[in-house]
C-alpha cells in the first residue's frame, strides 16, 4: 500500500516526504498517524525537521510541524529550508519597516535582554537584540524582537485585544496578548521558521509566519 508520509533520519534530524496528491487535511490525519505510531521508536527527542515531496504555504508548514509534536514526544527545533529566498524577503521587508518607525517613533532599544531583566513600556517598542529565556518585554502597544525571542512578551498590556508580538525567530516560554495568555513549557522551542507574528485569534494566542502584506498595518504609537 503506497504510504502518504515517508519518514527518514539524516544527519540534521528528520526528513519527512510528504505526498502531493492527498487534500491536505487527509494528509495532516496521516502525519498525526504515522508519528504516532513510531512515537515510542523515536522517543523523546530534540531535532530539525526537513519537509520534501510537496510544495505548502507556510501555514500549512506550520500545521504540519504542530502535528508532529502533538502526536509524539519530539521536540522541533527549527524547520531546515532549501530555499531561503523567502525568509531573506520577509526579513528585509521587516527591517525596512522598522527603519521607517524607528524615524517616526524612537521606541527602539538597542541591545538583548538577558535572564532576570524587565523591559516596559508605555506604547509600543521594537528591541534590536533577543530576548532571552527569563527576560520579560511589557509594551501597551506592539513588540517587534529584531531577533530572538526566547523569553516571555506582553503586547497591549492596556487590554489593546488587537496587539501583536512580532519576532525573527519565534521561540517563546510565554506570549500574552491583553489579558489572552498561553505558555510554552519551560525549555523554548521555535514556533516556525523565519519571522512569526503573535496575535489574538477567536479568543486564544496564534502563531503565523509573519506576511510581508502585514506590515503596512503595523500601528506604533
Amino acid at each position: 500500500m503506497h504510504s502518504t508520509v515517508v519518514i527518514k533520519g539524516n544527519k540534521s534530524g528528520l526528513t519527512v516526504i510528504l505526498d502531493p496528491a492527498p487534500p491536505f487535511e487527509q494528509l495532516l490525519s496521516d502525519v498525526a498517524a504515522k508519528f504516532r505510531e513510531s512515537a515510542r521508536f523515536w522517543g523523546s527527542v530534540q531535532m530539525a525537521l526537513t519537509l520534501e515531496g510537496r510544495e505548502m504555504t507556510p501555514e500549512e508548514e506550520f500545521a504540519v510541524v504542530n502535528t508532529i509534536t502533538e502526536n509524539s514526544q519530539i521536540e522541533i527545533l527549527c524547520l531546515l529550508d532549501h530555499d531561503l529566498s523567502r525568509i531573506e524577503r520577509c526579513e528585509k521587508a521587516l527591517n525596512e519597516k522598522l527603519m521607517e518607525l524607528n524615524s517616526r517613533t524612537g521606541n527602539f532599544y538597542k541591545g538583548s535582554l538577558g535572564a532576570g531583566e524587565t523591559l516596559e513600556t508605555e506604547a509600543s517598542v521594537v528591541i534590536i537584540g533577543d530576548v532571552e529565556q527569563g527576560a520579560r518585554v511589557t509594551a501597551k502597544g506592539n513588540i517587534i524582537v529584531l531577533g530572538e525571542c526566547r523569553g516571555a512578551l506582553h503586547a497591549g498590556a492596556s487590554g489593546n485585544l488587537d496587539a501583536v508580538a512580532v519576532a525573527l525567530e519565534m521561540a517563546p516560554v510565554q506570549l500574552k496578548v491583553a489579558s489572552i495568555q498561553q505558555k510554552f513549557g519551560d525549555r523554548p522551542r521555535r514556533l516556525g521558521r523565519g519571522p512569526m507574528i503573535a496575535g489574538v485569534e477567536d479568543g486564544r494566542i496564534a502563531v503565523k509566519p509573519l506576511k510581508k502584506s502585514f506590515l503596512s498595518r503595523i500601528n506604533f504609537i
